[in-house]
């Protein structure tokens, strides 16, 4: 293929982050083609997926609300309510599809088993039919809430003990609890909702801190709560301030709830998101109870010495990043959850390669996956040029400097960023690589040699 010639696109899964890139590079006339697992579109927000690895569950609703998580020229349906079900979201994704017209470019029922960069250029990417084909660039898009992290190191006892472990990926629907005697570990959002869900059908239930958090309230004032002072024009150093003042007076200290209060401040680790926890644990429908110290026979040991009987337990414990189509040596992230990506997008030493939708944003993935899309649409195409291979280096290193001093140590914190923030970094930086120089960068055009990367 000719540096000028239009390169044939790789996108590996079909989720809110796929479908966004497969509809920008198809409205640019890229050659593009998307390989699911899934009978569908829509990835974890499809209850009872046929991939087996989507984490939807039954009483399921958006964190984000649908005016800051809807595709910009694709508006959700304003008889949507403000945090829809996941129903709702997998249908609004399907009508997307629909809507722009390039399900053709999507192949259903076809996992990628395989990718590997060639020595010439391009990739060799191997689909679940036993075909090996071809292409020049390759974006991943396979979502980073499929592979469970359970806790490191295990409990003692945890081998002997006599009820059910499992984590909340394996969670479907209430009468997975009913009638049990329930612990949830974990302060994130499924460990909310779980526990909410057990508060109404399980005997007892426990809610198990590992650390503090804060607990954000969907509404604040009678609106959404992301919705307030929420704009690209209004910089982070502004923006917390003002939010941990208004989440102070919305919920008070943790510790009238009896939760452990938070070592760090609101926006310093990923939100957790619920209206109806504190409630819950307010009338005494939830136990809250410190970290799991071990298991003995049937019962549950926490920190502080306190036993309880328990049938389920259930480890909201978080996800491994995790690229099973590659080759270890070539990339595994799953150790650390750390992987370098020049503006979370770009492999920096690899040609073609790129990630749509690897970021934990304080925020919705949706809208940050279609401005990623428009960013590699153009370096595909020639509009904009990555800078030299030290300036990557030297952005990447500053990321992680500034993710170290503002969130708490955690393996879910690699990929953290600010949803505003960060969509107005992306929209300068394509203004900055449309003006850069051709070629300051080995990676900056998906045809160019990857022999030294091979041959590593």
């Amino acid at each position: 293929m000719s540096i000028n010639s239009s390169p044939k696109v790789c996108v590996i899964g079909a989720g809110s982050a796929g479908i966004a890139a497969v509809k920008v590079l198809a409205e640019r006339g890229l050659d593009v083609h998307c390989y699911e697992l899934s009978d569908r579109v829509g990835g974890n927000w499809v209850f009872g997926n046929t991939n087996g690895v989507s984490a939807a569950y039954k009483s399921l609703h958006i964190n984000t609300s649908r005016q800051r998580m809807e595709f910009s020229d694709f508006p959700m349906p304003a008889h949507l309510p403000d945090f829809a079900r996941h129903d709702q979201i997998a249908d609004y994704f399907d009508s997307y599809v629909r809507h722009f017209d390039f399900a053709d470019r999507i192949r259903f029922r076809t996992g990628v088993l395989h990718v590997a960069p060639r020595a010439d250029h391009g990739f060799d990417v191997t689909i679940s039919t036993g075909e090996t084909l071809r292409y020049d660039a390759v974006l991943v898009a396979n979502g980073h809430h499929w592979d469970p992290r359970l806790p490191e190191p295990m409990f003692p006892g945890a081998g002997e003990f006599r009820g059910q472990l499992m984590h909340s990926h394996a969670y479907t629907e209430e009468a997975q609890l009913t009638g049990k005697r329930v612990v949830v570990l974990g302060m994130g959002n499924s460990a909310m909702d779980i526990a909410v869900d057990a508060s109404y059908h399980a005997e007892q239930t426990y809610l198990s801190a590992r650390s503090g958090v804060h607990v954000i309230p969907k509404y604040v004032w009678g609106r959404p709560y992301d919705r307030l002072g929420a704009a690209e024009r209004f910089p982070s150093f502004l923006r917390w301030p003002f939010a941990r003042r208004l989440m102070a007076a919305a919920t008070g200290p943790m510790s009238r709830y009896g939760l452990p209060e938070p070592d760090h401040k609101f926006a310093q680790a990923h939100p957790t998101m619920s209206s109806r926890i504190l409630d819950r644990l307010a009338h005494g429908a939830i136990t809250p109870v410190p970290n799991i110290d071990h298991f003995d026979g049937d019962e549950v040991v926490f920190t502080d010495g306190r036993r309880v009987a328990a049938d389920l337990v259930v480890f909201c414990t978080g996800y491994k990043i995790s690229f099973p189509f590659f080759d270890h040596d070539f990339l595994d992230p799953s150790g650390d959850n750390r992987i370098r990506l020049y503006r979370r997008v770009f492999h920096p030493e690899v040609p073609g390669l790129y990630f749509v939708g690897l970021v934990q944003p304080l925020g919705a993935i949706m809208p940050i996956a279609e401005r990623q899309a428009q960013l590699i649409a153009d370096h595909l195409q020639g509009r904009y040029h990555l800078p030299s291979a030290a300036d990557m280096d030297s952005e990447i290193a500053a990321h992680r400097r500034g993710i170290q001093r503002r969130y708490v140590a955690s393996k879910r914190h690699t990929i953290q960023v600010d949803f505003d923030d960060y969509m107005r970094d992306l929209r300068l930086e394509r203004e900055r690589g449309a003006r850069r120089p051709a070629g300051l960068s080995a990676a900056d055009h998906p045809a160019r040699r990857a022999a030294e990367v091979v041959a590593r």
